[in-house]
């Protein structure tokens, strides 16, 4: 299992308040120096981590058993210099008098230090789901809320069963704002993690095809997204997407389910003339910065945008409304928008130099269905100049029956957007590729990495390369092997 740890800088758990959350016995292997501080009692931790390759001095290793088991691992926890083991079986070798704390299962153990963690904190705690740009959102909030206080969020995108409780556990009790990230496969995932977190503001992204194999239909995922209302406090506020065909469903949802009895405040952004934060114009300058024009509760704002794409500009939307939801301050989530920049794998740019020839790469790498699909197409297709504009193109998975159709209808898209050439990986874009013009056809392979060596021997100076796919289509890699054929120039 591989996560990032928490390291918060002071301690955030002693042994007894772990103990108290998690109803766990504090031990330890051997006999105790009877001179000193038991070393099961006097330990405090100032992080969590999963990951003994990460792990940092000070911090609590939770085994959990995933695809492998963590108490496999436990020894190697505290060479590194973990301060406790959260564990529910002591392994043989545990180094003497390493502090543990025992619990019957240790993914309900860091639940209960999740719900301790939340119970002791008053600041804000905001929730974001949706079919794509949750991550993105999840950044733009915290680079947002950061001239208003204390921020918490987790380094990486940890919205599943384990990552949200290991988020809300490393809380500190004196953080002003705490932002998680909520994601799920199936319906039913994201209801006991919103009611783990409790957030006051809960916001969905948008609603659109993705993990359809398990879904009958994208409605089915709007239900499910809608779960997040589900531990929304009382007289929470959700923030929803006006433009989305599925708004209705989502704001009936979060009157009908958000806690206390009482229904939902609702916020909308989109471009709609009903949205509370309305895009009016989305334009790019020469130099490479973006400019958005919105209404924001009646108010006319022009502001510049640190992150390509319309598509991200909605997501800004989104998370001012999020702030203002939240007490922050408007003015300075705004300034501190401008000052963004994307992150690897959603939308980072990177001058190279390939063969003497200077290019820009978009790394769009992590993950993809439709929609971010089509928006990192469209976003491509806006960028100004006359270099060429070349995608290259892997699988999206998990869309069920409709997912030859929808790989298929990116190449209107691509069209659409004016891209000069496509390059694609993996069955499923074979027939994409076919239907696009002679003249944008470029390569074809099973996975990503097999394009590196043509494609990096047909670019031309000038050349924008965006490159997006599933993770099984390996375009991460492929990203990876470009970047290391070049030589960077920022």
């Amino acid at each position: 299992m591989v996560a990032k740890n928490f390291d918060m800088g002071p301690d955030i758990w002693t042994a007894y308040e772990a103990a108290a959350a998690t109803g766990g016995m504090l031990c330890a292997r051997g006999e105790a120096n009877k001179a000193a501080a038991l070393p099961e009692e006097s330990w405090a931790a100032r992080g969590i981590s999963i990951d003994t390759r990460t792990i940092r001095p000070g911090e609590i290793f939770v085994a959990l058993t995933d695809a492998r088991d963590g108490h496999d691992f436990v020894r190697n926890a505290f060479k590194a210099g973990a301060a406790a083991a959260l564990v529910s079986r002591a392994p043989k070798d545990t180094p003497n008098g390493a502090p543990l704390l025992l619990v019957e299962d240790t993914l309900k153990g860091l639940e209960a230090l999740a719900e301790a963690a939340r119970d002791r904190c008053f600041g804000r705690l905001i929730a974001i789901t949706g079919s794509a740009g949750k991550t993105s959102s999840k950044e733009m909030l915290r680079a947002a809320l950061a001239p208003s206080g204390k921020v918490h969020a987790a380094e990486k995108s940890f919205n599943n069963h384990w990552g949200v409780p290991l988020t809300l556990a490393a809380l500190p009790s004196n953080t002003d704002f705490g932002i998680f990230e909520i994601g799920m496969n199936h319906a039913g995932e994201i209801t006991p993690l919103s009611k783990l977190v409790r957030p006051h503001v809960a916001v969905v992204t948008t609603i659109a095809p993705a993990h359809l194999e398990f879904f009958e239909s994208v409605a089915a995922i709007a239900e499910a997204k809608a779960e997040i209302f589900s531990g929304l406090r009382r007289a929470g506020t959700a923030i929803l997407p006006r433009d989305n065909e599925y708004f209705d469903i989502l704001a009936k949802r979060a009157r009908e389910n958000s806690g206390g009895g009482e229904g939902a405040t609702i916020f909308s952004f989109g471009a709609a003339e009903r949205a509370d934060l309305r895009m009016l114009e989305y334009n790019q300058a020469g130099n490479g910065t973006f400019f958005v024009k919105a209404e924001l509760f009646g108010k006319t704002e022009t502001f510049c945008m640190g992150m390509a794409g319309e598509h991200q500009a909605m997501n800004a939307l989104a998370v001012l409304g999020a702030v203002h939801a939240s007490g922050g301050s408007l003015n300075a989530a705004i300034d501190a928008l401008g000052k963004m920049k994307p992150v690897e794998g959603r939308g980072l740019p990177q001058r190279l130099k390939i063969n003497q020839r200077d290019i820009l790469l978009i790394d769009e790498s992590y993950n993809a269905n439709p929609a971010s699909m089509a928006a990192a197409i469209r976003t491509l297709g806006q960028m100004n100049g006359t270099a060429r504009k070349i995608a290259v193109l892997g699988e999206m998975r998990e869309l069920g029956e409709a997912s030859a159709k929808l790989h298929l209808s990116l190449a209107e898209n691509l069209v659409a957007a004016g891209i000069d050439q496509v390059h694609a990986a993996g069955a499923l874009m074979r027939p994409m590729l076919d239907a696009l013009p002679k003249k944008m056809r470029g390569e074809w392979a099973e996975n990503a990495v097999d394009l590196t060596q043509s494609i990096r021997a047909a670019l031309e100076t000038g050349d924008i390369i965006m490159a997006k796919g599933s993770n099984a289509s390996r375009v991460s890699e492929f990203v990876t092997k470009l970047r290391e054929t070049a030589s960077v120039r920022g």
